[in-house]
C-alpha cells in the first residue's frame, strides 16, 4: 500500500474514531497537481462542543490561518511548508492562491488534518498505519562543488522535515525527522567539506558535514516533487580578500533576450498568436524604456523574426561583458485554464516537476538547432547544465533579480503569480553574470491570448519588467555605494 491511500486511510479511520464527519471535498487541479479550497476544509470540520474551523487570510495576504480545536495552521502562499501549533510539516506541493481562493495540496488532509485531530483517541489499527504511513527512506544523497559553494542534496522517497542542530568550526548536523531508513557516507574533499555522512538517529537521520579547514555558511530549503532538503554551504570569505568581492561596479549593460524566433515559433494560442512574436514586441518595448530612463546600455540578441541558438544568446552576452541578462519568453500549458507570471532562475535542483517541464520546453528549442544534433547527445547536454553550467558566482545575485522583476510583475499587472522558481535552463547555463528567465502569460490560455495580443497590454508588461530593473538598479547603486564607503573606511586605518 502507497504511502497517500495510507494516509487516507488513517484519515477515515482518525475522523470516525473522533466522530468527525467530513464529506468529500471537490478536487481542483492546479499546476496538473490535485488541490483542495482551504475554507472547505475548514467547513467540512466539524465537532460537538468546539467552535467551528475558519480560516483568517485575505487574498492578497501572504500568509494564512487555519484554526480548528484550539490548533493554528500558518501557511505561506508559494510554500510547501506549512506550521501546526509553530511545528514544521511539509507538504507535496506548494500552498497557491488562485483568483484570490487559498489551494492546499490534496496531501494537507492526511499530513495537516491528523495533527488537527491528535487529541482524538486512535484506534490500534490506525496507529499501526499511523506507522507505516510515515515511514520515509533514503532515495540519493548527492554533492556538488562550485567556486563558491558546495551543494548536498538529500532526496528521500517522502517528505520530511529538517533542523539544523549545530554548525560548529568543524562540522554542521542537520537532523532529518522523520527520515526512516537510509545511511550514506561519501569523501568530498573540495577544500571547503571533507566528508558528508549520514547516520541513523533513532526514528530520524542525521546528517554530518564535515570541515576541511574554516567553516562554511549552511543554508538549506526543501524541495518537493521529488521531495528534497537541499543545503547550500558557502565557502568562507578570506577578509584579506573581502574587498575585491565587494567591489560592485556599475550597471552599465544589459541583454534583453527574446526567446524563440525564426522557425522556432514558441508556443502557440488557440487563435493563432505565437510566442516568438509576442516576446520580440515586448522586448523591444522594455529595451526602450530601460534606454531612455535608466541610462543602460541595451543590448538584444535578436531585433527579427531570426532564429539564434540557446548558447549563443549567453555567448553574446558574455562577450559584451554584460552586468544582467533577461530572456523573455510566454508560457504554454496543456489546461487551457493556467494562467500568471512566472520567474526563474538557474538552479541544479529544480523547483518542482512543473519548474522542470517549463525548463524542458524552453530547452527543447536545442533540437531546432543546426547542425540538428538530436538524440541522446542533446540529452546529455541539457542534463550536463543542470550541474556543470550553473551559475555558482551568480546564483544568489540572479535569485535577487528574479524576486524584485517578479514582485513588480504581480503587483504592477494584478496578476497571479505562479511564484520565483528554479531550474536548469539552457538559455541561462552559461551567462557569466546575473540572469533570469520571465514567463509573461499563457499564449496558450484563451482570455489571457486575448490580453497579449493588445499593444496597451504589452505596454503595461513592457512597463511592469522596467519599474522591476529599475528597483533592481537602486539597491543595487545604494550597496555600491556602501561597499565604496566601506573601502574607503578600512584604507584610512
Amino acid at each position: 500500500m502507497s504511502c497517500r491511500c495510507l494516509a487516507g486511510v488513517l484519515l477515515v479511520l482518525v475522523l470516525a474514531s473522533a466522530a468527525w464527519a467530513v464529506p468529500p471535498l471537490p478536487i481542483v487541479t492546479h499546476d496538473g497537481r490535485p488541490y483542495v479550497e482551504l475554507t472547505r476544509v475548514a467547513a467540512s470540520i466539524q465537532t460537538k462542543g468546539t467552535p467551528p474551523a475558519q480560516v483568517v487570510a485575505t487574498p492578497a495576504s501572504t500568509r494564512a490561518q487555519l484554526r480548528a480545536g484550539g490548533k493554528v495552521v500558518t501557511l505561506t502562499r508559494n510554500w510547501s511548508q506549512v506550521l501546526v501549533n509553530g511545528k514544521p510539516v511539509v507538504l507535496d506541493a506548494p500552498v497557491r492562491v488562485k483568483r484570490g481562493v487559498w489551494l492546499v495540496p490534496e496531501s494537507f488532509l492526511g499530513r495537516v488534518v491528523p495533527a488537527l485531530l491528535a487529541s482524538a483517541p486512535i484506534a490500534p489499527v490506525a496507529s499501526r498505519l499511523a506507522a507505516a504511513a510515515v515511514e520515509v527512506g533514503l532515495e540519493d544523497v548527492r554533492v556538488r562543488s562550485y567556486p563558491s559553494f558546495t551543494r548536498i542534496v538529500v532526496e528521500t522517497s517522502a517528505a520530511v522535515t529538517h533542523r539544523i542542530e549545530s554548525s560548529g568550526p568543524k562540522e554542521a548536523r542537520v537532523r532529518l525527522v522523520g527520515l526512516g531508513s537510509g545511511t550514506n557516507a561519501q569523501e568530498i574533499g573540495d577544500g571547503l567539506i571533507a566528508e558528508v555522512r549520514l547516520d541513523r538517529a533513532g526514528a530520524d537521520g542525521i546528517l554530518r558535514v564535515v570541515y576541511e579547514g574554516a567553516a562554511g555558511t549552511l543554508r538549506a530549503m526543501t524541495l518537493a516533487d521529488p521531495p528534497r532538503i537541499v543545503l547550500d554551504v558557502s565557502r568562507p570569505v578570506d577578509p584579506g580578500t573581502r574587498e575585491s568581492r565587494e567591489q560592485i561596479a556599475p550597471l552599465k549593460t544589459i541583454v534583453l533576450d527574446a526567446g524563440h524566433g525564426g522557425h522556432d515559433t514558441g508556443a502557440t494560442g488557440p487563435s493563432g498568436l505565437m510566442e516568438k512574436d509576442l516576446v520580440l514586441d515586448v522586448t523591444r518595448r522594455v529595451a526602450k524604456l530601460v534606454e531612455a530612463r535608466l541610462g543602460l546600455k541595451v543590448l538584444l540578441t535578436r531585433d527579427s523574426d531570426n532564429f539564434v541558438t540557446l548558447r549563443d544568446r549567453t555567448s553574446f552576452a558574455n562577450r559584451q561583458h554584460a552586468d544582467l541578462f533577461v530572456s523573455i519568453h510566454a508560457n504554454a500549458h496543456r489546461e487551457a485554464a493556467a494562467d500568471g507570471v512566472e520567474t526563474y532562475f538557474l538552479s541544479s535542483e529544480a523547483t518542482d516537476s512543473a519548474a522542470r517541464q517549463v525548463a524542458a520546453l524552453e530547452n527543447s528549442a536545442v533540437q531546432l538547432e543546426q547542425p540538428a544534433g538530436r538524440g541522446a547527445a542533446q540529452a546529455d547536454i541539457v542534463k550536463a547544465i543542470l550541474w556543470d553550467l550553473a551559475q555558482s558566482e551568480f546564483q544568489v545575485e540572479s535569485s535577487r533579480l528574479a524576486e524584485v522583476v517578479h514582485d513588480s510583475m504581480t503587483q504592477t499587472l494584478r496578476i497571479s503569480s505562479r511564484g520565483v522558481k528554479q531550474a536548469g535552463f539552457y538559455v541561462l547555463g552559461g551567462a557569466a553574470m546575473p540572469a533570469i528567465l520571465l514567463e509573461i502569460g499563457f499564449v496558450t490560455n484563451p482570455r489571457e491570448e486575448r490580453k497579449l495580443k493588445d499593444t496597451k497590454y504589452r505596454d503595461e508588461i513592457a512597463r511592469a519588467i522596467f519599474a522591476g530593473l529599475a528597483e533592481y538598479k537602486r539597491t543595487w547603486d545604494q550597496r555600491a555605494r556602501a561597499a565604496a564607503e566601506t573601502r574607503a573606511v578600512t584604507r584610512t586605518r
